[in-house]
C-alpha cells in the first residue's frame, strides 16, 4: 500500500530468534536507526515493558533525532498498515500517529461483524 516508501522495523522479542518474549531497549534502539528518516520515527508499542523499553531507547538517541521520534499508542496492525499509508502520502508524524491511533475506532461497514 505504501508503495515501498515506507520503512518498518520491528524490535519485539528479547532473543534474535524472537523466541523469548519481552523488549529490549537496544533492539528498539537499533530499529529506530535502521528505519530514521529526517521526517521522522513512529513507534508503535504494546501493553507493559515495551512501553518502558521504547522509552529508554529514546532516552540514548541523540537529542535532535529524539525530538523527531514519537511514541504512538495505536494498534500494532491497524495502526502500521494505516500509518504505513498515510506516512507514504507525505503527511507529518503528528497526522500520521492521529490515524493509526485512531484506527480501531473506525466505523463499521453496514453487516459487518
Amino acid at each position: 500500500m505504501a508503495g515501498g516508501q515506507v520503512e518498518i522495523g520491528q524490535a519485539g522479542g528479547l532473543s534474535d530468534v524472537g523466541e523469548t518474549l519481552g523488549t529490549d531497549a537496544l533492539k528498539i534502539l537499533s530499529a529506530i536507526e535502521e528505519v530514521w528518516c529526517e521526517d521522522g520515527v513512529l513507534l508503535l508499542m504494546d501493553l507493559g515493558s515495551a512501553v518502558m523499553s521504547a522509552e529508554l531507547a529514546l532516552e540514548m538517541l541523540p537529542e535532535q533525532r529524539r525530538q523527531k521520534c514519537l511514541l504512538s499508542n495505536a494498534p500494532l496492525v491497524e495502526g502500521a498498515i494505516v500509518a504505513a499509508l498515510h506516512a507514504s502520502l507525505g503527511e507529518p508524524l503528528q497526522a500520521v500517529n492521529a490515524v493509526a491511533e485512531a484506527a480501531l475506532s473506525a466505523p463499521k461497514l453496514p453487516g459487518a461483524g
